[in-house]
């Protein structure tokens, strides 16, 4: 799911807390030649199902980056 991608923690500018997950998904090209790419921001949620899979990527050995 998160292969080939940037995980890291969001700082919050404002409070300087880690509030969140951004994940970077490879820029790719679409048929016409442009520059696609997908940028997730995800809550530190346990319900939220995108956070979940975050977790069972970690578990599997996989690290988050630290926030800027």
């Amino acid at each position: 799911m998160f292969e080939n991608c940037t995980v890291k923690y969001h700082r919050n500018i404002h409070s300087g807390t880690v509030d969140g997950i951004q994940v970077f998904y490879p820029k790719t090209k679409d048929k016409d030649g442009n520059d696609t790419g997908i940028t997730m921001g995800i809550p530190m949620d346990e319900e939220n199902t995108d956070y979940q899979n975050i977790l069972k990527w970690v578990a599997e050995g996989n690290t988050i980056e630290e926030a800027d």
